[in-house]
Order: structure tokens, then sequence, then C-alpha cells
């Protein structure tokens, strides 16, 4: 099921357009509304534990969202965080740039979805 679940939450996140700079707030906003648009129940600013929130859950899926190019080693130890809850089987990154992650934390799905490759073409 979660397989299936990935990838209902890729393709409707693959739908967001945001500009160029946008806030973080801007951001789940627009991802809260992709999931609605395609019919995925979720829970924003889910906790996991004490002090341990991510930004959304769909099912055993969770999503962080990230402004900006965030430090790969810093997200890699917070979705460690994250995915060492039982709550959750994978986590699904949105950032605005390109973050190298692993594929896998401790056996759970790592996926990224960079919004700047969801832009197109830029014109001047």
């Amino acid at each position: 099921m979660t397989d299936a679940m990935i990838e209902r939450i890729i393709d409707a996140l693959a739908a967001v357009r945001m500009p160029a700079q946008p806030e973080e707030y801007d951001i789940h906003a627009q991802v809260a509304a992709a999931l609605g648009a395609a019919g995925l129940p979720f829970e924003h600013e889910y906790k996991l534990g004490p002090r341990c929130r991510i930004d959304f859950r769909v099912g055993r899926v969770g999503i962080e969202v990230k402004k900006g190019r965030p430090a790969s080693a810093e997200l890699t130890k917070q979705l460690r965080r994250y995915l060492a809850s039982d709550a959750l089987d994978a986590v699904v990154v949105v950032t605005q740039r390109v973050t190298r992650l692993p594929h896998s934390i401790d056996g759970k799905g790592v996926y990224i979805i960079s919004l700047n490759r969801l832009w197109g073409v830029a014109l001047p």
C-alpha cells in the first residue's frame, strides 16, 4: 500500500508550481492544496514524538518541506529521527533546490521532489 500511496503523493506534488521566491508557508499551502485536490487525506504538522514534528503525514508517508537548498547532512539527520517513528514507512522531501539524500534510511524509503525542476523553461 505504501508504494501506491507514494506514487499518488508524488503525482499530486508534481502539479505544484511555485514562484521563484516563496516563503515556506507558501510552499506548505501549495502542498496542502495539491494533496487535497488529489483526494489524499493528510495531517499537517503531525507530531511523531517529543520535539519531533513532520510537516505533513499522508497515511504512513511523511512529507517534509524545505525552503532553499537544505544541508544534506542536517536534513538526513532530521529524516533519520522522523523515520525512527513507527508511524512512518517512508518520507517525501519537498525542496526548492536539488539536495542529495540517501534513497533509504534504516530500510525506509526517501523520495525527493525538487520544486525548481517543476518550474519548466525560464523565460527572460
